[in-house]
């Protein structure tokens, strides 16, 4: 797989902004002790945060045309 720069930048650009508005949610709104406290695990949480985070920046790495 070849890494196209164009393609790096937007998905670049989009982790940041969807990390920044998961922090946002998480930590000022929802609150993550909130989060652990309603799923019931530390591990889970923390795994369903990252994937939120990963799948939709690989996501929009794949889908951006060249």
């Amino acid at each position: 797989m070849k890494l196209k720069k164009r393609k790096i930048k937007f998905a670049g650009i989009f982790f940041l902004c969807w990390f920044g508005f998961l922090v946002l949610l998480v930590d000022g709104i929802i609150g993550f002790q909130a989060l652990v406290d309603y799923f019931g695990s530390y591990a889970l949480v923390e795994i369903m945060l990252f994937l939120l985070v990963v799948l939709p920046t690989l996501a929009v790495y794949k889908l951006v045309r060249e």
